[in-house]
Parts: C-alpha cells; sequence; structure tokens
C-alpha cells in the first residue's frame, strides 16, 4: 500500500510542477508585474488539488479498462446477520421516499432473506409529521418502524446515533440511507458479504450514481458525475485500501463498533459537526476498524438536485460542512490516512477560491500589461494541462466507455453516448464558472464567522423564473462582463481563450433557465442524451 501511495504522490507531483514550469514560462516574457505574480500564486495554491484529480483519474482509468461493464451477480446463502434499514428524514415529501424502500423490501423477500431485515424511518422533521405517519402506516408491516425526534440534536449524526442507542443491540448491521437513495438488493448482498468475509470490517461505502432523471440539469450533471466518479472510487480503493472513504449514506455499518466509537465532538464554542462521515469512518479507523469502498456503479442510486438553485445550496452546504474539518486535524488519536481523508474533504472546496483571483488577475494584467501581449502558444499548453488534469477523471471516464463496445452498448452505441459526453462538458464548463463565484463568496463568509444548517431539500423538478434566476446570479453576470471587458483589451485571442473557462458567468441568467425548461428536459429524454443504462434499460 505504501508503493501505491507513493505512486499517488508522483503523479500529484509531477502536475503540479508541469503546470507550475508551463505558467511561469507563459507568464515571465515580459517582466513580471503584480498581476501575473497574484497569477501564478494562484495557480500554485490550487495545484495540489488539480494535481490529485489527475492521479486519481489516470488510476482508475488503468485499472476500469479490463473490469466487465456489470459485477457479477451475488448469491449469499444461510441466514443473513441482523440488518436495520436506517433512513433519515427531514421534511421530505414521503411519496418519494417510499417506494424505492418498497422495491428493496420486496426484492430482498423475493431473495429469500427478507426475515434478515427491519425498515427504520427516522425523521427529524419539523412540518408534515401528521403526513409523515400516515404514510409510514399505509406502508405498514410488521418490518416498518417510524421514529420521529423533537429536537434534531446533531443533525443527520445525531439521529443515527440516537437510534443506535435505542435500537442497536438488535441488529449487527445497519443500513444508512437518505432520503433519496434507492438501492437494489444486489447491492445490499455485495457489501454484507463483505462483512462476513472480514469481521473487522466496520463500513462498506457503495459507490453512489445518479437516478434517471428528466429535467435537463440532472440529466447533464449525473450524467458527467457518474463518469468522473467511477474513476475516482476505483482509485481510492486501490491505494487508500482498509482507510477508504465514508460518505454517509448507501453505506452498511456494523453497529456496535460505530456506536461504540464514532460519536462526535463538538466544535469549538459548542456547535455540532454538520459535515459528519469522513470524521466517524477517522475514528473508527482510529479505534482499529477497516473502511472500505466498493467501487461497482451497480445498485446504488440518489437523486440529484432538479435545477442550479438547488445544487449550489447543496454545494455550498457541503463547502461549510468540510471546512469545519479544519477544527479536527488535531484530534488525538487519528491515524495519517484518517487526518489525510478530512484534508482531502477540505481540499475539494479549499482550492476553488484561488480561481476566482486567476481570473480576475488575468483581466487586470490584459488591461494594464501591453507589453507582454498575449503569448497564445504557451497559454494553450499551460491550459490543456490544467484542464487535462483538472478534469481527468471525467474525461478518462467516458474514453473509458468509448473504448469498450459492450460498455458504450449500454448507453445508446458510442455516437450517442460521445455526443451526450461533449453536450455534458459544455454543461461543466459553464456550471463550474457560476458555481466557483458562488463557493469563493461562501468562503468569504465561513471566514468570518458564518455557520451552516440542516435545512430540508426540494427534490421535485422544477422550472426557474428569470426574476428568480437574475435575482441569484447577476452578481456572476456583472463580474463576467467586467473580466471579458477586461480581457478583450489584449485582443480577440484572449477572448477566445477564456470563453470556455469564464463564459459561464457571463450567461448565468440564462444557463440557470434554459437548463431548467421542461422543453428541454423532454427534447433531451425523447432523443436519449445524456441518458445512463438504467434509463435504457
Amino acid at each position: 500500500m505504501r508503493v501505491r501511495r507513493l505512486i499517488v504522490v508522483m503523479i500529484t507531483c509531477f502536475v503540479c510542477l508541469a503546470l507550475g514550469c508551463s505558467l511561469y514560462l507563459t507568464l515571465s516574457p515580459g517582466g513580471w508585474t503584480a498581476a501575473k505574480l497574484v497569477m501564478m500564486v494562484s495557480c500554485l495554491c490550487a495545484a495540489p488539488w488539480v494535481g490529485f484529480c489527475a492521479a486519481n483519474g489516470l488510476i482508475g482509468f488503468v485499472l476500469l479498462l479490463p473490469r466487465a461493464p456489470v459485477p457479477p451477480e451475488v448469491n449469499p446463502s444461510g441466514l443473513l446477520p441482523r440488518t436495520a434499514i436506517a433512513v433519515t428524514i427531514r421534511d421530505e415529501d414521503m411519496t418519494l421516499v417510499l417506494p424505492p424502500l418498497a422495491r428493496l423490501l420486496a426484492g430482498l423477500d423475493a431473495a429469500g432473506h427478507g426475515d434478515a431485515f427491519e425498515l427504520f424511518i427516522l425523521s427529524d422533521s419539523q412540518g408534515r409529521t401528521d403526513a409523515e405517519e400516515r404514510a409510514v402506516a399505509a406502508f405498514g408491516g410488521r418490518r416498518v418502524h417510524y421514529r420521529r425526534r423533537l429536537i434534531n440534536t446533531g443533525f443527520k449524526a445525531g439521529n443515527i446515533m440516537t437510534f443506535l442507542d435505542q435500537h442497536g443491540d438488535a441488529f449487527e448491521l445497519m443500513l444508512v440511507l437518505d432520503a433519496d437513495s434507492e438501492m437494489t438488493p444486489q447491492a445490499v448482498f455485495r457489501m454484507i458479504c463483505a462483512m462476513r468475509e472480514d469481521p473487522r470490517l466496520g463500513i462498506i461505502q457503495h459507490l453512489t450514481i445518479g437516478l434517471p432523471a428528466s429535467a435537463a440539469f440532472p440529466r447533464l450533471f449525473q450524467f458527467g458525475m457518474r463518469a468522473g466518479m467511477r474513476t475516482w472510487a476505483t482509485a481510492l480503493d486501490w491505494w487508500q485500501g482498509d482507510e477508504c472513504v465514508y460518505w454517509g449514506h448507501n453505506a452498511l455499518i456494523r453497529t456496535v463498533p460505530f456506536r461504540t466509537h464514532c460519536r462526535l465532538p463538538l466544535l469549538p464554542g459548542g456547535g455540532h459537526i454538520l459535515s459528519h462521515d469522513q470524521v466517524e469512518a477517522a475514528m473508527l479507523r482510529a479505534a482499529g476498524w477497516k473502511i472500505r469502498l466498493l467501487p461497482e456503479e451497480d445498485g446504488s442510486r440518489e437523486a440529484n438536485p432538479p435545477a442550479l438553485p438547488e445544487f449550489m445550496r447543496r454545494e455550498l452546504r457541503w463547502l461549510a460542512g468540510n471546512f469545519e474539518y479544519r477544527h479536527l486535524l488535531t484530534m488525538p488519536g487519528l491515524r495519517p490516512m484518517g487526518r489525510w481523508q478530512l484534508v482531502q474533504a477540505i481540499l475539494l472546496f479549499a482550492c476553488t477560491p484561488f480561481y476566482l483571483p486567476f481570473l480576475l488577475a488575468t483581466a487586470w494584467a490584459a488591461t494594464t500589461d501591453h507589453a507582454s501581449g498575449f503569448p497564445s502558444g504557451p497559454t494553450l499548453t499551460t491550459t490543456a494541462i490544467w484542464a487535462g488534469a483538472l478534469y481527468a477523471p471525467k474525461l478518462l471516464g467516458y474514453l473509458e466507455v468509448l473504448l469498450s463496445e459492450p460498455k458504450a452498448s449500454r448507453y445508446g452505441g458510442r455516437a450517442r453516448f460521445l455526443t451526450s459526453a461533449i453536450l455534458e462538458i459544455v454543461f461543466t464548463l459553464l456550471l463550474d464558472a457560476i458555481n466557483t463565484f458562488a463557493k469563493t463568496v461562501t468562503t468569504i463568509r465561513i471566514a468570518l464567522g458564518m455557520r451552516a444548517g440542516w435545512y430540508p431539500q426540494n427534490r421535485m423538478d422544477r422550472g426557474v423564473s428569470w426574476w428568480e434566476a437574475a435575482r441569484l446570479l447577476w452578481p456572476q453576470t456583472v463580474l463576467g462582463i467586467l473580466v471579458f471587458a477586461g480581457l478583450s483589451q489584449a485582443g480577440w485571442t484572449a477572448v477566445v481563450w477564456a470563453a470556455p473557462f469564464a463564459g459561464g458567468l457571463v450567461v448565468a441568467i440564462p444557463f440557470c433557465v434554459v437548463t431548467s425548461l421542461p422543453a428541454i428536459g423532454n427534447w433531451m429524454r425523447r432523443a436519449q442524451l445524456a441518458a445512463i443504462p438504467e434509463e435504457l434499460g
């Protein structure tokens, strides 16, 4: 495992060095200015995450090439360990929550193992409680239970721990699901078999992909996320081994060690940890238990936000939660990989704010430094290194499918898959520019003392009005206009170069509206664009 981790470090460092040297060669002609120094520092600060993305993308791609598109079926024999299916909800639409659970229970019964499982709906709802209780009562069955806390102390982690304190003794294992989770019996059986084979395995996390979606925004997002997460998760499993990640849902947990070792500490000031999963995994690993990731994309799914406003709210909530880890890096007893998991979660968002000063400094240089001009060749080389490394997990995930006829056929063939991939890449470039600004502002607010909360989420498809989009995204639009006005001073080549990476700022408002239009989503669905295998059947 040390050799594998050294390979990751070496690839990351090589990419950082290549990116830094290339940018230095790009900026040095004409002398150094304050704007160029800001660009160089911003790039170097963002480089570690860029290199880390390249390392995971390359490793995952190599490992996935010979792998079959669908994992073999698992047929566990004998009695299975008693397992609680714990579903955490907060003001959810139960007509969306319960049907996937009904399918899971029916599948477990059909496989002859239904008696080993009991379902617990664990509510932290502040409203809709009567409707919840009626829905669960109608759902019925001796294996279905409903419990609502009056006070949601500790957010979701507190909800789970309260359940374990009350009912954990009756179950060896606990399957943790979110309100939008959906799992097949096969996915559950894979994890149970892994638990059986290794009695020191404390958590096994199944790779989770997006559910088939009708609206354009979640269709495109989940299509790209699936390609990137497949390579990412495969690489993590390879070099992190028994000290891997835990994402808090669609995972199987051994109840006794989790209840014993995963009671979360309070944050400085007495607040409860919002982003609990990586901390719980680090604490359990510190106690000698293993954490594994099962990088199979078949059978474990979740819903994605239906439109840009909901997506941004989720991203900013995750950002605020992950930044809480900065208070926990010095927790006593954690293993080095456990501390790295916390750092990795922070870096996921901490490098993003450096893109904005880089962009602003680029516009500044274009406006004030006419002596240097726009070095097209070196700039394109630097851009290729940066974009290729940052998006390596997704781009190589696409390439992996295109190189295999059986894998591509699951998406409707190579031509349709490639068309969908190109459409998604354009979507991602526009989205990332919009999101970078929002994450930067939120990072500043956190530095000034903002605290995050756990709020109900809208999971229903909806359109976004022009007024709502303008009210949310006018800062991005104004910033984009100012940036491109500055870049135009260096000539049209600078504008063309920046358009793929900053153009989303200018078109943020129409992007938000168009990707939420039912007509666009219906057209994509009819054309089978950004369709996933589960949708195509």
